[in-house]
């Protein structure tokens, strides 16, 4: 598995193949225990071009859009709204431009539409691949994301198209039996990324997404665990009434500061609701979550109101003030089956009569995307992981000297970036800090 941290990556455990005419033939030894198959690899660091920075500029502001997108389909689902999301933009869109470059036709034309760009696919995975390893982190974070290519064993992968990957994420290839070990293969598949992402990440995909049919998977991972610049102090958290979207009022445990931090609020000009917004900082890094807070019976409409450049107008209206902040400490999983969210988005030639005739001759066809993520924040900083996957089978403001107050007690927005280059790594809704659910160890 190749692992990228923000301050650069690591080598393959090892490098074997064979290039035939006509395309890349796979070759391994047949394991599918989770460090058994071979890694194959084309030579991408060498054939790694500059990337324009205007195209990594777009491709960040194209990610954020995508990734709102996300969420308001999935808060658009019958019980999506009330509950508590976390995605991470990032890692579906790093998994989809690992995709991209082999798709052809409409194909192509309906996973760059969905995905906001207008670059080339080529241009788009290496402008994803440089965002990703943009993101320098500082001696007390910890942000790691690997991202790998399992094949069926056997399978001419065209050689252009693992240049491609190779080039953009450095990307292994993994040789393993789908067809006569489809279960083995998953559960090597699964190991790798519950590995990368120090196990909270576990069963990315499930028994029925990896089939005898399945040709390829692609996954992301990605990890990130940060302290915060300015901790919260335990003896300072308390229990505070939370008003849910339903009218209730939880007991739910809230941190509390006074200090300096980013803030900005408004009314009615972006969305038509009023809002107030704060910035954390995480310590010794670019990173940062910032928390996005309507008024209280305004989340609805804000919510679904939401767009790229509504939220950046939000993001630099930021401005320094002394901010009486609480938040709620919370920790949840979110899984989620994202086909049904990419149809919704006009992706349907990828799942229906699909060509992907840049990645091999036989015909391929998106079979499954998913993805899982978690995210824990209390006194000390944040925990988070996510993990996605796509299948292809077989186809048939200034400064203000006043202190301002932020009760977070009614449902908010989250999302955690780089503020310097603007790559969402992770965007959610608490709509319940009550519900607790423990990342599975």
């Amino acid at each position: 598995m190749t692992k990228r941290s923000a301050g650069g990556r690591r080598g393959l455990r090892r490098v074997a193949g064979a290039v035939l005419a006509g395309g890349m033939l796979v070759a391994g030894c047949g394991s599918t225990a989770a460090d058994g198959p071979a890694v194959v690899r084309a030579s991408g660091s060498a054939s790694r071009v500059p990337v324009d920075p205007a195209q990594v500029a777009a491709v960040s502001a194209a990610t954020n859009a995508f990734g709102l997108d996300l969420l308001h389909a999935l808060a658009a689902a019958p019980d999506g709204a009330g509950r508590n999301v976390v995605l991470s933009p990032s890692g579906l869109a790093t998994v989809l431009a690992m995709v991209l470059p082999g798709a052809r036709g409409a194909t192509a034309e309906e996973l760059s539409k969905a995905l906001h760009t207008d670059l080339t696919p080529q241009q788009y995975a290496s402008a994803v691949g440089a965002l990703d390893r943009s993101v320098p982190a500082g001696g007390r974070d910890t942000l790691r994301q690997a991202d790998d290519l399992w094949t069926q064993q056997g399978l001419a992968v065209a050689p252009e198209y693992l240049d491609t990957l190779a080039a953009a994420f450095d990307t292994g290839v993994h040789p393993v039996d789908f067809a006569k070990d489809p279960q083995g293969s998953r559960k090597s598949i699964n190991a790798a990324v519950e590995k990368a992402t120090e196990g909270r990440i576990k069963d990315l995909f499930g028994e029925r997404q990896i089939t005898a049919d399945t040709r390829l998977a692609l996954t992301d991972a990605l990890y990130l665990k940060a302290k915060w610049a300015s901790g919260f102090k335990p003896a300072n958290t308390s229990d505070r009434p939370f008003h849910r979207l339903d009218g209730s009022t939880p007991s739910v445990a809230a941190m509390s500061q006074t200090g300096a931090f980013r803030y900005a609020e408004g009314s009615g000009g972006i969305v038509g609701e009023p809002w107030q917004a704060v910035e954390l900082p995480y310590a010794d890094s670019t990173l940062a979550m910032d928390l996005i807070v309507p008024a209280q019976g305004g989340f609805a409409a804000f919510n679904k109101g939401l767009d790229q450049a509504q939220l950046d107008r939000i993001l630099g209206g930021l401005g320094e003030r002394t901010v009486d902040l609480t938040l709620p400490r919370f920790r949840f999983d979110t899984a989620n089956d994202l086909v049904p969210v990419l149809r919704s988005l006009g992706v349907r030639a990828a799942f229906d009569g699909a060509d992907f005739g840049g990645i091999t001759k036989e015909p391929l066809a998106l079979g499954t995307v998913v993805q899982k993520a978690t995210v824990e924040v209390d006194e000390d900083g944040t925990v988070a992981a996510a993990g996605s996957g796509a299948g292809l089978a077989a186809a048939a403001a200034p400064a203000a000297p006043e202190s301002v107050q932020l009760h977070i007690d009614r449902p908010f927005l989250f999302l955690i970036r780089d503020t310097d280059g603007g790559r969402p790594l992770f965007l959610g809704q608490v709509t319940d800090p009550s519900v607790q659910d423990r990342p599975s160890k």
